[in-house]
């Protein structure tokens, strides 16, 4: 297989939380990471549902440091939003793939996650750029993952 990713990196003790049934509101949306960020809290990834009769999906990582005061942070909203739901996964890792060539590289993606699939590695999130990939897998994954995407890295 053909080397196509320059670099690999491993961001570990990654917590996924996903807010369920959130009204489409772009001022509750901008307050809820705004409140995130007041308490000094930095989300990564960022994932959201298309909407659904009139509610999304929001998941994003944070560092699993974060996790108390962000569900401190996070319940104050169910006041004000009563269907909110707060689902917390925590002890993942996020696999970061980079080569500023992806851009112009169709099935990069389609590529890595068979790599990933092959291996048995469950996937919990993506989020993509047009040099980037992130997957955030289990923790317990990390060295299997790390494996699987040898044959496409550059520099091993």
């Amino acid at each position: 297989m053909e080397p196509i990713i320059s670099q690999l990196h491993i961001t570990e003790n990654v917590t996924l939380i996903t807010l369920a049934n959130i009204p489409i509101n772009d001022k509750d949306i901008a307050a809820i990471f705004t409140s995130l960020a007041e308490a000094d809290i930095n989300v990564d990834m960022i994932s959201q549902t298309s909407p659904l009769k009139g509610n999304i999906n929001i998941s994003f990582t944070l560092q699993d440091d974060d996790l108390f005061h962000a569900i401190q942070t996070l319940k104050s909203y169910k006041a004000h939003i009563p269907n909110l739901r707060i689902d917390v996964n925590s002890n993942n890792t996020k696999i970061s793939l980079y080569d500023e060539a992806m851009q112009f590289q169709p099935g990069v993606a389609a590529k890595t996650m068979t790599l990933l699939s092959n291996a048995h590695i469950d996937i919990k999130m993506i989020t993509t750029s047009e040099i980037d990939i992130s997957y955030l897998i289990y923790a317990s994954d990390q060295p299997h993952a790390v494996e699987a995407l040898k044959p496409i890295l550059k520099v091993n």
